[in-house]
C-alpha cells in the first residue's frame, strides 16, 4: 500500500471522527473461559488460544503465557503502527524486525516476596530496520510510531481499570 491509498482509506474515517467524536469511541473486547490444568481459553477473533502458567510458576510450557501475549501485543501493535506511519510519511522501509523483552521477578506473582513486584519491572522494545532512510526520517518514524502505538501508549499511561463480577 502506498501513502495515497492509505490516505484514501483513512480520510473518510478521520473526517467522520472529527465531525462526530463519539463515532471514534470503539470498545474492544476480549473474553476467555477457564479450562482444566490452570488455564484459560481466550477467544481472539481469529483463533482460540490457550493461556496457562509460565514454566517459572509451575506451568508445562504447553500453553501460552499471558506475559508473552502482552509482549506479543506490543510487538504487533508497534509493527503495524510503524508500517502505517512509514507508508503515510513515505519513509522508505524495506523491512523491520520488532522485538520486545520484559523482565519479571516471579517471586512477586508467586507470593514468595512482598518486596518483589508483580508484573514487568522493565520492557525493552527494539526495532531492527532495513532502510536507506535518513536519520531524520528514522527519528520521525520512531517518534510517530511511539506516539500512535495503542499498546505502547496504554502501557505507559496506566489506564484506569475497573474490576466487576457477577455471581
Amino acid at each position: 500500500m502506498d501513502s495515497k491509498k492509505l490516505r484514501e482509506l483513512q480520510s473518510p474515517l478521520k473526517k467522520e471522527y472529527k465531525d462526530h467524536p463519539d463515532a471514534a469511541m470503539v470498545t474492544l473486547k476480549a473474553s476467555g473461559k477457564l479450562e482444566d490444568g490452570i488455564s484459560c481459553k481466550i477467544e481472539t477473533g481469529q483463533a482460540m488460544v490457550k493461556a496457562g502458567l509460565h514454566p517459572a510458576t509451575g506451568g508445562s510450557g504447553m500453553a501460552v503465557c499471558s506475559g508473552d501475549m502482552l509482549l506479543e501485543a506490543l510487538v504487533a501493535c508497534a509493527g503495524v503502527t510503524m508500517n502505517a506511519v512509514a507508508t503515510a510519511i513515505e519513509c522508505p522501509l524495506d523491512d523491520a524486525k520488532i522485538t520486545a523483552e520484559g523482565d519479571l521477578d516471579f517471586r512477586g506473582t508467586l507470593g514468595v516476596s512482598k518486596e518483589a513486584p508483580v508484573g514487568f519491572k522493565e520492557i525493552r522494545l527494539h526495532f531492527e530496520l532495513e532502510t536507506n532512510a535518513t536519520e531524520d526520517q528514522i527519528s520521525s518514524l520512531l517518534k510517530l510510531t511511539e506516539r500512535y502505538c495503542v499498546v505502547y501508549q496504554t502501557l505507559v499511561s496506566k489506564p484506569t481499570i475497573t474490576i466487576t463480577h457477577n455471581k
